[in-house]
């Protein structure tokens, strides 16, 4: 633990119907692969019990399904939440990596909105964004639905699931491996910054 390399990375997320939850275990997934990354999931439901866990992260990596062209209500409300707890006490996550995902019904659904939202409430408290780091996937007559990133999203991962199949079927794996990519792409990230930190301290 002691070691200056070893990452702390949280995945907030919230889920109506269990299909960003299973985006989000993706992330995790892939953060946890990246090696000497302790990997937290945190439902918004339950963050009350978890602000000093995210004070101490490295790396947190935002989640929410988009409704009606934005991320959750339930999201929104962590998010104002971290008025107080976070910005009004010093700005407790300046200076972390972030990144973020979503999930929609529809092949847009405004996914692009949601991200966006989440990228600036990073900015606001002052984080590093990570993008997601791939080319668009599927757009050409030679590629395939399995493509990552098939709908070609940058600034962060975006997953498309089927609104009559639950999470037990969707979001496809395609969505999934992507999510894991985001994942490892930003606890490699989150370690490269504190090496940098440790080379120049």
């Amino acid at each position: 633990m002691n070691n200056p390399f070893h990452i702390r990375l949280a995945v907030v997320y919230h889920s109506g119907y269990g299909h960003t939850a299973k985006q989000a275990q993706a992330v995790a997934r892939g953060a946890d692969a990246a090696g000497h990354v302790d990997v937290t999931l945190v439902p918004v439901e339950e963050a009350d019990q978890h602000w000093d866990l995210l004070a101490q992260a490295d790396a947190i990596i935002f989640g929410a399904p988009t409704y009606m062209g934005s991320a959750s209500a339930q999201f929104k409300v962590f998010m104002d939440a971290t008025s107080r707890t976070v910005f009004a006490k010093g700005g407790l996550w300046r200076d972390k990596v972030a990144a973020g995902f979503t999930n929609s019904a529809a092949r847009s659904g405004d996914k692009l909105h949601t991200l966006q939202q989440l990228a600036i409430f990073a900015a606001q408290h002052g984080m590093h964004w990570v993008n997601l780091g791939l080319p668009p996937g599927h757009n050409n007559s030679k590629s395939t639905e399995e493509a990552l990133n098939r709908h070609g999203f940058f600034l962060g991962a975006a997953a498309q699931s089927n609104a009559d199949e639950g999470p037990d079927v969707v979001p496809p794996p395609a969505d999934l491996l992507t999510a894991e990519h985001l994942g490892k792409r930003v606890a490699t990230v989150a370690r490269q910054l504190l090496a940098g930190r440790a080379a120049v301290a």
